[in-house]
């Protein structure tokens, strides 16, 4: 059964020497229009599925609105050329041609749209210290999370964005063509729920590049943690803005970028 997000097309298969027919799942990428207050921000490239947290995601990780109770309303409207997304929030978000995102953002990319350079590096608070984890958290969540990521198993072509205990039970999972994308699309599911983004971690299926490091610290996560490597600017970054980020998780080994002191085994 297709399920949000997905869709079924044929497709030619050549496989050792022999030719089939078949049906392929194929991830969905859509335009997804953001309206504030019915004005046009942005236009970004997206994975039709969890909109309404995607959109609360992305207005909080930009720094759009000040904080989640800012957004009195999310509704999603299915268009013949794609979404729209209408977010009623307490703020007057800019649209005038020199400050609003008014370029559409590709899946693959988080600057897209951005118009000035002041826009790609704004200066945060850094994130308030929280709990020490245990190695073992790591490892538990990254062994769990290909279970919990549905639209992969069956196509192949997304990332996500898990949210772990301090346990590593993985609690929430988001996906999305996009890993910025998949990683909003978490945020603004856990800032519906009013969690503490202190006292776990976040998991990520992609690299850390800066704005996954940026969305975090705006967030209040305090642990960041890649299966891919982060950029040199996403770990200066995180030094700045007391994120613990950790690259190249896999069974057995990860990379600890900045603020060890989060990690039990790796305390200074």
């Amino acid at each position: 059964m297709a399920s949000p997000g997905q869709v079924r097309r044929a497709v030619t298969i050549h496989q050792d020497g022999s030719t089939r027919h078949g049906e392929d799942w194929l991830v969905e990428e859509a335009p997804v229009e953001l309206r504030y207050n019915d004005e046009s921000f942005a236009v970004m490239m997206a994975t039709p599925a969890d909109l309404e947290d995607f959109a609360r995601g992305f207005s909080l990780s930009e720094g759009l609105v000040p904080h989640a109770g800012a957004i009195r309303s999310v509704a999603v409207h299915e268009l013949l050329e794609g979404y729209v997304v209408d977010v009623d929030a307490d703020v007057e978000v800019a649209t005038d041609a020199g400050s609003a995102r008014l370029l559409p953002g590709r899946s693959g990319c988080g600057l897209c749209g951005s118009r000035r350079l002041e826009d790609v590096l704004r200066p945060m608070p850094p994130v308030p210290d929280g709990p020490v984890l245990d190695l073992d958290a790591l490892e538990r969540a990254l062994a769990a999370l290909t279970q919990r990521q549905p639209l992969n198993v069956s196509t192949g072509a997304v990332h996500a964005a898990a949210w772990a205990s301090p346990a590593g039970e993985i609690l929430r999972v988001r996906e999305d063509v996009g890993r910025h994308n998949a990683l909003d699309k978490l945020l603004g599911a856990l800032s519906r729920e009013g969690a503490d983004l202190r006292s776990g971690f976040v998991l990520v299926t992609s690299r850390a590049s800066y704005e996954m490091v940026t969305k975090s610290i705006r967030l209040g996560v305090g642990l960041l943690a890649a299966i891919s490597a982060p950029t040199a600017l996403a770990v200066e970054l995180a030094r700045s803005g007391n994120l613990t980020l950790v690259g190249f998780v896999r069974p057995g080994r990860h990379v600890v970028y900045s603020h060890p002191q989060r990690l039990r085994d790796t305390l200074a």
